[in-house]
């Protein structure tokens, strides 16, 4: 078996089809040529930088600003940067608050 260089497209690519593939690490190489110290360490770049891309669209920040407006009795209002406004009155549903927090998180 003789060195290839491959490119870091390559590489996740070829990660992508062996986490597809469902074969042994063994028998992944043999198909495909290559040898398991390096598939061993694409994979683990490939998952560190999937880790940390995760990692990143978690840590969002959203400016929010406080106010305390007399006899609002207890109320909580965010002014998104779209213009949207979302607001909770006293004796809201946590559960459909945590409901509607998820699918911000995901849109």
């Amino acid at each position: 078996m003789h060195r290839r260089h491959r490119s870091r497209v390559e590489a996740d690519r070829l990660v992508a089809d062996y986490e597809a593939s469902g074969l042994s690490r063994e028998a992944f190489c043999v198909q495909y040529d290559v040898t398991l110290k390096s598939l061993d360490r694409y994979v683990t770049r490939y998952r560190k930088q999937k880790q940390n891309q995760k990692g990143e669209e978690s840590q969002r920040f959203v400016a929010v600003e406080v106010s305390r407006n007399a006899g609002t009795g207890g109320e909580l209002a965010v002014l998104l940067a779209t213009g949207r406004r979302i607001e909770v009155k006293r004796g809201f549903d946590p559960g459909t608050l945590r409901q509607l927090v998820a699918v911000l998180e995901h849109a």
